[in-house]
């Protein structure tokens, strides 16, 4: 059964100056201690992706189960994102990373070189609508580096704290002959995020964004529950699909089982462990390293067990429900 919400959401603002500042000269003694060696080039999505052409170097903070030479993003997997070695030499910046109410995600180091145009692109999916918030701290700039955000310049100033809606068509130069760096902060949209936000686009972000929600605790016996195998659209396991690909009648189905590894509830492919899944309450998971952008839900109707498949897109529900048994 295919189910589907469409939903209007009023247009955001591409982006917004957050109600927190930060101690400049601290940034830069952080800085300091992370620059005798260097950085790696930025990498798209995964680990292995392409790496930047340009001189758009990156140094992690946090990444994918904590593993400093990733550069990328990350995305959903079996690993949550933790901090990496690199910050336990940068004190305040984990300070600044921990006074953000939101579940973060990555957190890293850009350093934009000298001479750079990154040509416009976007970001797929890394917006409100989807539950992610991107967050800049500028901590070393110059006035030949500049955001084009949607065809507005920015020259965001030391120590400020802004959100961009890096989903939207953008592009960065540094027309200077020094690098400029920002500390780029990746998080799951929440409610207490949006406090942050200037009180008159609060609403509006409320009636767009999708909101995500926070983890519960699940012991191993209620997870075991959940032990279900199945067949689901191989497209609802990759992210990057278009919204509602999921949905297409004849869309190849790739075999399933959720069950129950070392405390977590983790979907495999193929007898593959894939994705590990984040407990939301009410029978719903998450997909790890992601956010309620893609959901599955375990009904059981009349002693036949299902998975609601959900994605979203701000307020806009996508469901297609498929049938499961038990492991």
């Amino acid at each position: 059964m295919t189910t589907t919400a469409i939903v209007t959401t009023p247009r955001t603002p591409a982006a917004s100056r957050l109600g927190l500042n930060f101690d400049v000269d601290s940034l830069r003694a952080d800085l300091s201690r992370l620059t005798d060696h260097q950085w790696k080039h930025q990498r798209r999505y995964g680990g292995t992706g392409e790496a930047a052409t340009v001189d758009w170097r990156v140094l992690s903070l946090r990444s994918v189960g904590g593993d400093r030479e990733r550069t990328d993003p990350g995305g959903p997997g079996l690993h949550e994102f933790a901090g990496t070695a690199w910050l336990e030499s940068a004190p305040y910046l984990k300070q600044v990373l921990e006074s953000i109410p939101a579940q973060l995600r990555s957190a890293r180091l850009m350093a934009l070189g000298p001479g750079v145009d990154s040509g416009e692109h976007s970001d797929y999916k890394y917006g409100p609508p989807w539950g992610t918030a991107r967050l800049h701290v500028p901590i070393t700039t110059t006035p030949g580096a500049t955001l084009h955000l949607e065809g507005t310049a920015h020259r965001w100033q030391p120590g400020t704290l802004w959100f961009g809606d890096f989903s939207r068509s953008h592009r960065v130069q540094n027309e200077d002959d020094v690098p400029r760096v920002h500390l780029v902060i990746d998080t799951l949209v929440s409610r207490q995020l949006l406090e942050l936000f200037p009180e008159q686009e609060r609403e509006l972000f409320l009636d767009a964004a999708l909101v995500n929600r926070w983890p519960v605790e699940l012991s191993d016996a209620a997870l075991s529950a959940y032990r279900l195998r199945c067949a689901v659209p191989a497209s609802f396991l990759d992210w990057t699909e278009e919204d509602g690909d999921f949905q297409r009648p004849g869309d190849p189905r790739r075999d399933v089982t959720l069950d129950v590894r070392d405390g977590r509830l983790v979907l495999a492919v193929d007898d593959a462990p894939t994705i590990a899944l984040v407990p939301l309450g009410n029978d719903e998971f998450r997909f790890t390293g992601w956010t309620d952008e893609r959901t599955i839900r375990v009904e059981r109707i009349d002693g036949q067990a299902c998975l609601a498949l959900r994605t979203r897109t701000g307020p806009a529900v996508r469901e297609l429900r498929v049938l499961a048994s038990d492991l």
